[in-house]
């Protein structure tokens, strides 16, 4: 443990309800220590993966030349997913996003990071071995289901220590070209997303608004009556 990273005293379960996406509170002026990914990288590890495989790797970045790279190739993907937006408009069809206040409030902030992300101190692309895109559905689940609890607690032990991320993956739009920037081999590895790394401008996060459980729970049997009609609930909000 470093003096720059005293443990939050926080319950399990306000850790788990008040790790938020955070992308407009990063501190893009204050250094984040090695030592610190690495604390977190550590609890990260402990998550289960399938038979213990541990086929994730992580490309952990602080050089400032290389971090501008990532953010010109992000900012390039969020051209390509506003193209494709546009196109899915003016074929009449309907997006997944509902227009709402808060749906504005998200978009601002994506915004925010989008113009921000080459300052963020740390820049962290957690990958897994194999190209699963177009392999069966078993494949799939268990590739992604032996990365994403490894990311999870990364962000969990990230808001233990007084810092925040944001799960993205607006990147794999352009995966190939982030891979060669990275060394990464596109060919044999898949990439997770991209989370920026930063302290977070205060610690006083609280639980987000989400869906009531009885209208997404389903018990025994799934009921059409009880599902809601065209909410979408995204993984950055």
């Amino acid at each position: 443990m470093t003096d720059a990273s005293p443990i939050l005293d926080l319950t399990a379960e306000e850790v788990l309800t008040t790790t938020r996406t955070v992308r407009r509170r990063l501190d893009l002026a204050r250094p984040v220590p090695r030592d610190v990914v690495e604390e977190c990288l550590r609890i990260a590890f402990q998550a289960p993966n399938g038979s213990n495989v541990q086929s994730y790797r992580w490309v952990v970045v602080d050089d400032p030349a290389v971090r501008a790279g990532m953010a010109a190739i992000y900012r390039a993907s969020l051209a390509d997913q506003l193209a494709a937006s546009q196109r899915a408009r003016e074929a009449g069809k309907r997006s997944i996003y509902p227009s709402s206040p808060a749906q504005d409030r998200i978009s601002r902030s994506v915004t925010h990071l989008v113009d921000h992300l080459h300052e963020v101190p740390v820049l962290v692309v957690p990958t897994f071995t194999g190209r699963v895109e177009r392999r069966a559905m078993f494949d799939q689940a268990s590739a992604w289901g032996s990365v994403l609890p490894g990311v999870w607690n990364f962000m969990l032990a990230l808001r233990t220590r007084g810092l925040g991320s944001a799960w993205t993956t607006l990147h794999l739009h352009r995966e190939k070209e982030m891979a060669d920037l990275l060394g990464i081999p596109y060919e044999r590895t898949s990439q997770a997303g991209l989370f920026p790394v930063a302290y977070t401008l205060g610690t006083d996060f609280r639980p987000g608004p989400r869906a009531d459980l009885e209208r997404h729970v389903h018990w025994n049997r799934w009921s059409e009556e009880d599902r809601p009609d065209a909410v979408a609930f995204g993984h950055d909000s």
